[in-house]
């Protein structure tokens, strides 16, 4: 029973609405891509985190193609929320869409043997040029979310975390955010993320820092392979 990450499907219906490939020729055909090594690495006994920007859907119901394509493939799937992700409501009305075939990650946790896989969706963070007084109340909220997550599992009698949010905790190893205050906080050992693509990713550090693993996952920085968090 392993656990996998992988995130930033960015799916829009067969055929796509939206083709990725105006981005990049690398997403030609990209589900495929990701479906075929999906196959190759991924049992009914395994889980998978999908860190977010799963379809461009606006809506629950126009968003079930894409859902239902995922649900299709072997493990269990563990799902959070990306900034593109319009299509998220309420969790209920989530698991009853889809029949429960996914586990949808917002204030809450899940167990995968003796580790529980805590996240949020995270945000943009203070360290950005961009970043405004709207963005630090969205900030403190995905804080407060992850804290949520974090300590639902540690009360559940939980002492091995591993975080998956869509946007990076960090873009820098020595930079403290609210997310990394969490790690620490907690003892998490490992945090996957998605939201960078293409040559940005190699402005976000990835490795270990402060007792933590970092891992981007967004798909086409991984070559569409699902990414080995623990064995």
């Amino acid at each position: 029973m392993s656990l996998f990450a992988i995130g930033d499907f960015h799916l829009s219906g067969e055929p796509p609405a939206k083709p990725m490939e105006v981005f990049s020729p690398n997403w030609e055909n990209h589900f495929e891509k990701i479906r075929r090594n999906w196959l190759t690495k991924i049992t009914e006994t395994d889980t998978v985190i999908i860190c977010g920007d799963t379809s461009w859907a606006m809506s629950l119901e126009a968003a079930m193609q894409d859902l239902n394509r995922i649900a299709a493939l072997p493990g269990q799937k563990i799902i959070l929320r990306g900034n593109h992700d319009y299509w998220w409501t309420s969790l209920k009305k989530m698991q009853q869409a889809t029949e429960s075939k996914f586990m949808f990650l917002q204030n809450n946790f899940f167990p995968c043997g003796d580790v529980a896989v805590c996240g949020s969706r995270g945000w943009i963070l203070p360290s950005s040029e961009a970043f405004t007084d709207d963005d630090r109340h969205i900030y403190q909220r995905e804080g407060i979310r992850l804290e949520n997550s974090l300590a639902a599992a540690k009360n559940a009698g939980f002492n091995k975390f591993v975080a998956a949010l869509h946007y990076p905790p960090l873009y820098k190893a020595d930079e403290e955010t609210i997310f990394t205050e969490l790690f620490s906080k907690y003892g998490v050992k490992h945090c996957v993320f998605g939201h960078i693509h293409g040559q940005d990713a190699g402005n976000i550090f990835e490795g270990e820092t402060r007792g933590v693993t970092y891992k981007l996952v967004s798909c086409d920085t991984q070559n569409f392979m699902p990414q080995l968090v623990l064995p």
